[in-house]
């Protein structure tokens, strides 16, 4: 794969990120975005355009023509009084009397949102899918922190042994310091009494290669932290599970890349998009998966499960459903992906 990937310079490039290597400029949360790229055309996954052409395929479990990787950073779960106050005003300007008594009734500061993972579970279970939930192990007075993992332990079990996978979101710095990963992935273990495999940094802070080589140092067997924070779409033109190559140390990385397509944030709310400009982007990444066989990760927040947020979730899963696409988490299609890859062409 890698060597026909080096045929074509333009493709190598785009591929392996060589121009987050050359150039320094970030954003204020340390990210390379999209208007500084000079890939322009994230719509098309022009690498595994390429593989797939050359007879690269995939094949998932019963025949299922394309991936939706679900999953969802839980990066806040009690919601500010300000908030909740705001949302029972109006109710009650709106003539929902019965919202609006349900919403007073929960105004405490330590009220834990429980319910959505229940709701989130509940909805993709309907259409038989799973997910993969990314929760923050901050210690209390860190950077971002904002809940304690302790008191998500009984939620995390239950969704746990339902099927879902819990990894680690990766705090502030864990994406670049090496013991804060390590802190942070041993907390997240100590509450799940398992070991953590998933990554996703928080911010969606990234720095290529290195924090591939840090997970992988950690212990990581893959990420799916590789999207642009303000553009949908396929960042080094992957729409399948890759392992990076270091062009520092000309080497191949063994934690597996499966890369973010769509995020809710950047879809609904930085790309400015009405709802059905938005799902005609949403289609042309589908589109282009299917097309190639290819896996589209989808990131929606917790805090996204209400109102048209939430119904455009669903129309992902409908779709989903219509079109008879594998929908699971990171951690099925990382196992599944070790296993089988990518077939190679068949001999002339």
């Amino acid at each position: 794969m890698m060597d026909l990937l080096r045929q074509d310079d333009e493709i190598w490039n785009l591929f392996t990120r060589k121009e987050e290597y050359e150039k320094p400029d970030r954003d204020q949360f340390d990210r390379f975005s999209y208007y500084q790229s000079g890939h322009r055309d994230v719509f098309v996954p022009r690498a595994s355009q390429m593989l797939v052409e050359n007879g690269f395929s995939p094949e998932y479990p019963e025949s299922r023509p394309f991936v939706i990787c679900l999953s969802h950073d839980v990066d806040t779960v009690y919601q500010p009084l300000h908030v909740r106050g705001f949302e029972a005003a109006k109710a009650l300007r709106e003539r929902r009397f019965l919202d609006a008594g349900s919403i007073v009734r929960q105004l405490n500061p330590r009220k834990c949102r429980e319910q959505v993972f229940e709701e989130i579970t509940g909805l993709e279970d309907s259409y038989g899918a799973r997910s993969s939930f990314y929760v923050l192990a901050l210690e209390k007075g860190a950077r971002e922190y904002a809940y304690p993992l302790e008191d998500l332990e009984q939620e995390i079990s239950t969704i746990r042994k339902g099927g879902w996978e819990v990894g680690l979101h990766g705090g502030c710095d864990a994406y670049r310091d090496f013991e804060s990963l390590v802190r942070e992935k041993q907390y997240l273990e100590s509450v799940l009494d398992r070991k953590v495999t998933g990554y996703r940094s928080h911010y969606l802070r990234f720095r290529v290669p290195e924090t591939w080589e840090l997970l992988e140092r950690a212990g990581f067997l893959y990420d799916t932290s590789l999207g642009y924070p303000d553009c949908v779409g396929f960042r080094n033109g992957m729409c399948h599970p890759f392992r990076p190559y270091d062009l520092n140390r000309d080497r191949e990385i063994s934690v597996l890349e499966i890369p973010l397509v769509v995020m809710d944030r950047t879809l609904l709310l930085h790309m400015r998009l009405n709802p059905e400009r938005a799902w005609d982007r949403m289609k042309r990444l589908f589109d282009a998966a299917e097309r190639y066989h290819g896996v589209i990760t989808v990131l929606w927040h917790n805090e996204f499960m209400t109102g048209d947020p939430l119904r455009f979730y669903r129309k992902i899963l409908e779709y989903g459903r219509e079109k008879g696409a594998w929908m699971t988490g990171s951690h099925e299609i990382a196992a599944w992906w070790r296993e089988n890859g990518m077939r190679m062409p068949k001999a002339p």
